[in-house]
């Protein structure tokens, strides 16, 4: 009985030791978690307020672990705690670069989680993988888990991700990750078969494809790729309607971008093929396509109900009917483009002013519409405009019959948009600013340049836009140092200004104008001063 008494008070005492043992494990790797992580956030660049430390002590185990953003998590079957240092060294030898990364980690098995009688301090708990040797320095980069190696190259720039995979097989299954190359665009040549090529991409995850010349069938690209999100086709001229008749055979719903910019032999029985097959279709760029007309529109407006973003730059055959297809305005046969964002009309030269009274009736979420270099739309266009609630972004640069009096409707109308560009429209004078100054009070960016304006119309605004962040007012030569000094002295917010070919200032001015505490870009171009 002694005996038994003796050994079971020695087996109490090695337990509080290694209880006390244990505390201090505790307590040491916390203390290191807590440099380590401070010094993560500084290299990742991440808040350190999103790096928390939490123990947990409870009869059955003692555990540590840190939680980090949804972006650095690295959990799969372990649970890992980045403990030691996050050091990233670059020496650039000749056209070589090396990456030498130094991380120290704790793995806690996941088993231990439901295992409540498990004793995870009956073997060794390692900051590094066990089976790889650990030299005093710390822990080296050949023996990272693969997860935080593929952690430290999605910091990596696009080349740097494809050098870092060529040094050897650990690296290379690494920045194979999907987590790697999350948001990355591929920009292919597609001139000869090469069947690697996209199983390469698909390995990766890439789902955004830009090709930048194409002579194979672009069903290799739809169907080598099936979760494309993706494709940018502008200028690969030999993108033909047989071209893409051939390719869109199968719905493809994944597919929420397409760029066709310049695709010049692209017409209305393309879209009718899009319209069909791509129905979660967000985003289409048209820019450039000349042989689009309103039957085109009316396809889209058929089919592409999801539609947020459409461009129809320099699209030269489209007119107000178009603009009505878009709108839902002939119900019966198309319910329109409802919930469209943006729509790009720039030098689409023959729409009217009732094609802005077709988009103020029907596409109420528009925020953004540009109308540069329509050159029919004028000052009774605008009285629609100001209706819609939801616009936000109004570019007329170059609308040669925008005048003060546009401007006037829409201060009185109540709009609410943050940029207006009215560049080169010659008709714009102080008088407009007057009106800018009592209505449009949250203006962020407002866009001059070559406009009728003096130092008057800079004093009109500087009154009331003081939240003003972007002025541009080149080429405005009755500007003088007077009106400059007083923005100077009012717009506090202002970060960009564009001041070219402003002959009529002098350093006096400019001295004022570079003191502004956020400002960030000032285009000058005055080849007058010295």
């Amino acid at each position: 009985m002694c005996v038994l008494k003796v050994g079971v008070d020695r087996e109490n005492e090695r337990e509080d030791e290694r209880g006390e043992e244990r505390t201090k494990l505790v307590e040491r790797e916390r203390l290191n978690l807590s440099r380590s992580l401070k010094q993560l956030s500084e290299n990742l660049k991440m808040p350190p307020a999103e790096l928390r430390i939490n123990t947990e002590s409870r009869a059955s185990r003692d555990t540590l672990s840190a939680s980090v953003p949804a972006n650095g998590r690295a959990e799969k079957k372990f649970l890992y705690v980045i403990a030691c240092f996050f050091v990233f060294e670059k020496k650039v030898v000749g056209e070589a670069a090396m990456e030498e990364t130094q991380v120290g980690f704790t793995e806690l098995p996941a088993a231990m989680f439901h295992r409540p009688h498990y004793r995870p301090y009956h073997t060794t708990t390692h900051l590094y993988q066990p089976h790889l040797h650990l030299t005093r320095s710390g822990t080296h980069v050949s023996s990272l888990y693969p997860e935080i190696l593929a952690l430290i190259f999605s910091h990596l720039e696009v080349r740097d991700k494809g050098r870092a995979a060529q040094v050897c097989v650990a690296w290379r299954e690494a920045a194979y990750h999907k987590s790697v190359w999350r948001g990355v665009e591929a920009k292919l040549h597609l001139r000869r078969a090469n069947s690697s090529l996209f199983a390469s991409l698909v390995r990766r995850g890439i789902r955004k494809v830009q090709v930048l010349s194409l002579r194979r069938s672009l069903r290799d690209v739809l169907l080598g790729v099936p979760n494309l999100e993706s494709l940018n086709l502008s200028g690969c001229y030999n993108v033909t309607d047989v071209g893409l008749s051939h390719a869109l055979v199968v719905e493809l719903p994944c597919l929420t971008v397409l760029n066709l910019s310049l695709c010049k032999q692209v017409t209305d029985n393309c879209l009718g093929r899009i319209a069909q097959y791509l129905k979660n279709l967000e985003v289409l760029e048209l820019g450039g396509c000349c042989n689009v007309t309103n039957t085109g529109l009316l396809l889209i407006a058929w089919g592409l109900y999801k539609l947020k973003r459409l461009n129809l730059r320099s699209c030269w055959h489209v007119s107000d009917q178009g603009i009505g297809h878009l709108a839902g305005l002939n119900a019966e046969a198309a319910r329109g483009n409802l919930s469209l964002e943006y729509l790009g009309l720039q030098d689409c030269q023959r729409l009217t002013d009732e094609a802005l009274k077709h988009a103020s009736v029907g596409l109420a979420e528009l925020k953004s519409i540009n109308l540069s270099f329509c050159v029919s739309i004028s000052d009774s266009g605008l009285k629609h405009l100001a209706k819609m609630i939801s616009l936000r972004e109004l570019n007329l640069r170059s609308c040669d019959n925008i005048s003060d009096i546009g401007m006037a409707y829409l201060a009185e109308g109540g709009s609410r948009i943050t940029s207006l560009d009215v560049s080169f429209c010659d008709k714009i004078s102080d008088q407009a600013l007057v009106h800018v100054s009592q209505g449009l009070f949250n203006l962020r960016s407002l866009s001059l340049n070559a406009c009728q304006i003096s130092d008057e119309g800079l004093c009109r605004i500087a009154r009331t836009l003081h939240d003003l962040e972007t002025l541009n007012v080149g080429q405005c030569n009755c500007i003088t140092d007077k009106g400059l000094t007083i923005i100077a002295d009012s717009l506090k917010n202002l970060r960009c200004i564009d001041l070219y070919g402003c002959t009529r200032i002098t350093t006096l001015s400019l001295e004022r104008i570079m003191k502004l505490p956020q400002l960030s870009t000032l285009n000058l171009g005055l080849w007058h001063i010295r």
